[in-house]
């Protein structure tokens, strides 16, 4: 049996990049979690892309509108790199970081999604990515790189932006695969893992980053073809953990990871499955797979999800995908499984990543536009977003002078036969290709006409090209404070019409066989804007209806989706001592089982103090504190009765139609054991038995069902 491979390649040449977990049982036990000792904690989301409007980068948008068909996507979201400090000020030819954020307000949009990408010594493994500070560099990286991008993003112009951060690619995976030992080892990467400071940047970028009260950070955590082996996933895991409990950084400055940062790796095998066996040989055995445990980004991105929890990172941790350049459609994608005359023929005719060798990284020849961002996909998949702008190259096929530290690497030279890394194969990379970052024109072009899913009428091989015809009399028909129901007229189409997807703020929101369909878990009193798409059986899709804008009710203050209500009592009758003592307890009086892991709690209160940090607990709970998580937040500006509030979220757990979670007995107080001023707290009552109470608000993925807010 050949040996395992321990020698992965990795990938990236150039820049590249979960809704939580669902629990499936009834809830076994509550507990309100401690709250790190760094004084106030905002409350943060489980998932930031519910319910959010991603900014779109006219940067970006603008080279790709340009290009022969490129308008059809020019209005995705992707991500804005920072590559070098100048880009933080920005530069002749983009845009910086605080002209972004105020484009992306200009926009309406509530999100924003940066790379942080200068390490000193960075991408130690690939020269077309590296960077301008050298490997001891690390004192320039915090306070010229780090420290002016957090000052930007703590502006309170853009608190009610949410930020999320992918962290320096490549970085930590070198040091698990390339830092010695191995045949791909490199005597840089051998630096980096001496002196710590990939590490050490790492964790003082989450942990600078992350004290912000509006921001996510995502580690990059490679692809399946680089740490999937068993010798890699779990020592990466590892490796992520004492990175994220580095440089004053905690496991809960990390929001979730992203896989397949600007790779090629399919998002799903439909045809190839690790568990297959070929006249009685796994195909785990092939030269592609070679003995592998996962054979596309979702089934990894799963694996490393158990692998990090099992760490000590958060159990509702999310994961993205980059599924910006994955797609592999055109006339070369399999239509179904390959021959079974052996493992080999099976698997490469089957797989639709058609790279010559999973380690071939480098603006790689054949490749299209995956699937389009997209928030929560699937289980632990916070969302498929496009870290990797289409179009920007990996890197040069051959050296070009230049003043950004990148150099040039011969995985970019369509002519280069290979190294250990990539079994020593051809590359695969489209020639003329600029520097690492630049327009790529051809390359975009290309990825265009191979998407899959395919755009407009690109068609995805085979005999039918023709897109359906767009959607006809898009309208908006019953509200309420968290849904929108939307109706439009049927396409038609050259054989048949399979279905629609829905797009809100660009974004997709779900897809339905028929010619209606209700946005559900939005927030209340906002706007809206809607498209659709119509797709045949081939994977061609429609060009985007009329757009309509639809506008969600106010709260009503009680009920809501999905029948949630809080109920308090009051459990300490002193309005001046040193702790608040709130009873909570959450009722469904909807039809329907509700996922608790999905469920957030706030308390509104006063601290009379700015300066001051708080400490929850959990004194008894009816079902044991062992599945609540709590955080206390600070309102900006204050409100009537509310400067700060406590949330409560859990863990995991389901509660079903007609049941309640039972008491939970909570404890408020001061980091400095200070008095509070109850008497003007927005959430106190004086009833010391448990009745409805419209001033303890209940969140629902984010969207407000019950209550109102001060």
């Amino acid at each position: 049996m050949p040996s395992r491979r321990t020698d992965s390649p990795e990938r990236r040449g150039g820049p590249r990049r979960t809704a939580a977990l669902a629990a499936g049982a009834l809830l076994a036990a509550l507990s309100v979690a401690a709250l790190p000792t760094t004084a106030t904690a905002a409350a943060k989301l489980d998932n930031p892309y519910v319910g959010a409007t991603a900014y779109v980068n006219p940067d970006w948008s603008a080279k790709a509108a340009a290009e022969p068909g490129g308008s059809a996507v020019a209005d995705e979201p992707t991500f804005v790199w920072l590559d070098r400090m100048a880009a933080i000020a920005g530069t002749a030819d983009a845009r910086g970081l605080k002209a972004h954020l105020d484009a992306a307000k200009a926009q309406g949009a509530n999100l924003v999604q940066l790379v942080i990408y200068d390490l000193p010594g960075r991408d130690c493994a690939a020269l077309a990515s590296n960077g301008e500070l050298g490997p001891e560099d690390l004192a320039a990286y915090q306070s010229d790189y780090i420290d002016p991008i957090a000052a930007i993003l703590a502006d309170p112009a853009y608190a009610g932006l949410r930020i999320v951060n992918l962290i320096e690619p490549d970085s930590l995976p070198n040091l698990v695969t390339n830092a010695g030992g191995t045949a791909g080892s490199t005597p840089q990467c051998a630096t980096m893992k001496a002196n710590g400071n990939y590490e050490k940047g790492v964790g003082y970028a989450l942990h600078k980053l992350g004290a912000l009260p509006n921001t996510y950070n995502y580690i990059d955590a490679g692809h399946h073809g680089w740490l999937g082996w068993d010798s890699n996933l779990v020592p990466s895991a590892q490796e992520f953990k004492k990175a994220a409990t580095t440089s004053g950084a905690t496991v809960n400055d990390v929001a979730g990871f992203i896989v397949n940062t600007a790779n090629y790796s399919a998002t799903k095998e439909p045809y190839v499955k690790v568990t297959d066996t070929v006249n009685g040989q796994t195909v785990r055995q092939s030269q592609w797979i070679d003995w592998n445990q996962y054979v596309d980004e979702g089934s990894y991105a799963q694996g490393l999800r158990s692998a990090l929890v099992a760490q000590g990172f958060d159990s509702g941790i999310g994961m993205l995908v980059d599924t910006s350049r994955n797609g592999w459609g055109g006339s070369a994608r399999p239509a179904g499984p390959g021959p079974t005359t052996s493992v080999d023929a099976y698997v490469d005719g089957g797989r639709i990543d058609r790279r010559i060798h999973a380690g071939n990284w480098c603006n790689q020849s054949g490749a299209g536009l995956g699937e389009r961002p997209t928030t929560a996909p699937d289980t632990g998949i916070d969302a498929y977003v496009w870290a990797k702008p289409p179009g920007e190259s990996d890197g040069a096929s051959k050296a070009v002078d230049n003043d950004e530290g990148k150099g040039f690497d011969r995985m970019c030279d369509p002519t280069y036969t290979g190294n250990a890394r990539n079994g020593n194969n051809p590359t695969g990379a489209l020639p003329d290709s600029p520097l690492a970052g630049h327009w790529f024109s051809a390359q975009f072009r290309q990825l265009l006409a191979n998407a899959n899913p395919p755009v407009g009428g690109s068609g995805g091989g085979g005999g039918d090209t023709q897109a359906p015809t767009v959607p006809g009399g898009l309208a908006v028909g019953s509200t309420t404070s968290s849904s929108v129901t939307l109706s439009w007229n049927a396409s038609t189409d050259n054989t048949a019409v399979t279905g629609y997807d829905v797009y809100r703020d660009g974004t997709k929101a779900g897809s339905t066989a028929t010619t209606s369909y209700t946005d559900s878990g939005l927030s209340a009193s906002t706007t809206y804007r809607y498209t659709v798409r119509a797709k045949d059986a081939a994977g061609n899709t429609s060009a985007a209806s009329t757009a309509v804008s639809a506008t969600t009710k106010a709260s009503g203050g009680g009920g809501g989706t999905p029948g949630l209500k809080a109920q308090y009592k009051n459990n300490d009758s002193a309005t001046g001592d040193n702790q608040i003592r709130p009873g909570l307890r959450l009722v469904n009086g909807g039809s329907g089982a509700v996922d608790l892991s999905k469920v957030t709690v706030r308390y509104w209160f006063t601290g009379e103090s700015s300066s001051a940090g708080y400490q929850p607990f959990c004194d008894w709970a009816q079902l044991g504190c062992s599945t609540v998580k709590s955080s206390v937040g600070a309102v900006a500006p204050s409100r009537t009765g509310a400067d700060h509030y406590l949330q409560l979220g859990f863990t995991s757990g389901s509660l079903a139609a007609g049941a309640d979670t039972g008491d939970l007995q909570l404890r408020l107080a001061k980091s400095d054991w200070s008095n509070f001023d109850e008497s003007d707290d927005y959430s106190r009552g004086a009833n010391t038995s448990y009745a409805d109470a419209s001033k303890v608000t209940v969140y629902v993925a984010g969207a407000l069902v019950w209550g109102t807010e001060p």
